[in-house]
């Protein structure tokens, strides 16, 4: 199952192994997302038997050329930077290293996410100006648009250059993925005006005030979902903390709502009224349509993704690695910090 075609450039590989479900999702979205498109060429890293048993399994076939044999697997459970040490041939440290010799453009996995933005950083390196990667997360707004979120996680403190780093490769990715022409960055603080805040927020602001971004000054937690600013930066402890309340947003509504339901047949019509009415509005919401997120900063693309991905998930998260080749982003990221640092 390969594509005849001299022309590929896009080599995009994926950990087989990793999450929940592997290797079976991860198998049917990546060659969900291989036969939707036909202009790259898949690796698939991992246990090869257990890759072609599962493909048995499923009655797809898979020619032994997409599939790349490593013998370890870096678990959940495991301690990320020990792990990498201590298992050299994991799909996760094979993935890495395929990016880092430029034998494949972008790595993908749902596997232990911890070892995932490890290897990214530590093998695939950073770009050169780049103290610190950032993972960012998309929100849904009033404006039927999205806020970008950077960092949620990568690391749980930062410094005020960190913070303009992330506006950088924020800003980039906005308007590469989202199409937000000259995108608005603001800094997340307790308040708009410029002497609010704390000593990195204070010290984030002095940074972006006085560079070339569209920066527009504090932002609080509720003009995440306003939809009046497109990158929002903050340090990874207080992103990480709003991620996690957003997703568990969705889980209360639906709680409240088959509550509702059980005090009575005509509250059950309502009810159920009401659930697809939210899940049609809420749908960009799931996590399985953006598929994962991207570890921005190192040099190479790096996609990271939830242990319980579904195959959707892995397509899409396939789909924007691909997405992020096209659009040569690792190429503007370098050229943007390079023209940063050379303003200083």
């Amino acid at each position: 199952m390969t594509k005849n075609n001299n022309d590929i450039k896009c080599i995009i590989a994926v950990d087989a192994m990793g999450g929940d479900f592997a290797p079976k999702n991860v198998i049917l979205g990546a060659l969900d997302a291989f036969n939707e498109s036909n202009d790259f060429q898949l690796i698939l890293i991992g246990d090869k038997e257990k890759i072609l048993s599962t493909a048995r399994e499923e009655n797809i076939s898979i020619d032994d050329n997409m599939i790349l044999h490593s013998s370890q697997v870096i678990e959940m459970g495991d301690s990320p930077t020990q792990a990498l040490k201590a298992k050299p041939d994991s799909s996760i440290v094979v993935g890495a290293k395929l990016v880092k010799d430029k034998k494949a453009h972008a790595f993908v996995s749902a596997g232990n996410t911890g070892a995932m933005m490890a290897a990214s950083t530590l093998i695939m390196g950073r770009i050169e100006g780049v103290s610190r990667p950032t993972i960012g997360a998309s929100f849904p707004t009033t404006q039927n648009k999205f806020c970008l979120l950077f960092d949620v996680g990568a690391s749980v403190d930062s410094k005020p250059q960190h913070l303009f780093e992330y506006a950088i490769l924020g800003s980039i990715f906005a308007k590469e993925i989202f199409n937000c022409e000259n995108p608005s960055v603001g800094v997340l603080s307790v308040g708009e005006e410029e002497s609010k805040g704390n000593e990195l927020s204070l010290a984030a602001h002095k940074l972006l005030k006085e560079s070339k971004l569209n920066f527009i000054g504090n932002v609080e937690g509720r003009d995440i979902v306003k939809g009046n600013v497109d990158v929002i930066v903050c340090d990874g402890f207080l992103g990480n903390v709003i991620l996690k309340f957003g997703e568990s947003v969705l889980a209360l509504l639906k709680s409240r709502i088959k509550d509702y339901a059980k005090k009575g047949l005509l509250n059950k019509i309502y009810a159920l009224i009401v659930k697809k009415v939210l899940k049609a509005s809420l749908s960009d919401m799931d996590y399985q349509t953006h598929g994962g997120v991207p570890l921005l900063g190192v040099n190479g693309i790096s996609i990271i993704g939830h242990g319980s991905s579904s195959p959707l998930a892995i397509k899409n998260m396939v789909l924007r690695a691909k997405e992020m080749y096209d659009k040569k982003l690792i190429q503007k990221f370098q050229e943007a910090i390079k023209d940063y640092a050379a303003t200083k």
